[in-house]
């Protein structure tokens, strides 16, 4: 009778077991989306391109609100060319160059706020021009069926240097000061491309997102030094930041 009733309890804890067995594998199983992997760029293929960038401004008597009589001039401009080399299908390393170059030459800027709060800022001058080497992995996703668009998203390893150096008052109450500036940055771009021939593509990215890293030295006068470090961590899509480019693939 005993040995029965062993026998009975080892069935029951073995059926329930099992029953659980196949709810779990129920629970995790995968649903079939039908999608299927294709080759948008194939392995072996070598791809070159480059963004440039280029804005300038000049205000003369400028006044809004509550700024008043801005008159400067200034300019941004940056290159980024770039080479990589598809190891695998849809699937690409490389190397990216960046220069970029910042000037502002501002007169005069009055802030007005009420009768006990004015700002008045006079010949300010700025210049910084920084460096930039990344290295890059991207990866490519062809929209549905379509063999001309694509989504890719890259991800980014870059290291940069910079120097700048800015000045406030004219003649004998010249001030300046001169930085040196260095950032690391773990990022990624998601973009989109657009074959407009069989071996070129135009392509749309926004701002790198990830985290960047900074660091800042200055003299003023060359007597007085200062540093800055900031970190930072930034995963929004700007739209104010959108990058264009062309890509050719050989």
């Amino acid at each position: 009778m005993k040995k029965k009733t062993i026998l009975l309890m080892l069935l029951a804890v073995v059926t329930t077991a099992n029953a659980w067995a196949q709810r779990g594998k129920r629970a995790i199983e995968r649903i079939d989306r039908d999608v299927q992997t294709r080759v948008f760029i194939p392995k072996g293929t070598w791809m070159a391109g480059g963004t440039v960038s280029y804005s300038e401004h000049e205000q003369d008597n400028l006044n809004f609100l509550v700024i008043k009589d801005v008159e400067g001039n200034g300019y941004d401009f940056s290159i980024s060319p770039y080479i990589g080399y598809f190891f695998r299908n849809n699937m690409a390393a490389g190397i990216r160059f960046a220069y970029n170059r910042d000037y502002l030459d501002l007169g005069n800027f009055d802030l007005n706020l009420g009768e006990d709060f004015n700002i008045s800022l006079k010949d300010i001058y700025y210049l910084e021009h920084k460096y930039e080497v990344s290295g890059f992995f991207r990866s490519y996703i062809p929209v549905g069926r379509s063999k001309v668009f694509g989504l890719f998203n890259e991800m980014r390893l870059t290291y940069g240097y910079g120097e700048g150096k800015n000045s406030t008052g004219s003649g004998t109450t010249y001030d300046g000061t001169y930085q040196t500036v260095q950032n690391f940055q773990i990022g990624f771009a998601p973009g989109l491309t657009a074959f407009i021939t069989n071996w070129a593509a135009a392509e749309v990215s926004v701002g790198v997102m990830g985290f960047d890293f900074k660091w800042t030295d200055q003299k003023t006068n060359q007597v007085e030094t200062g540093k800055r470090r900031v970190s930072s961590g930034n995963f929004k899509i700007n739209l104010f930041s959108i990058n264009l480019g062309m890509t050719f693939y050989l």
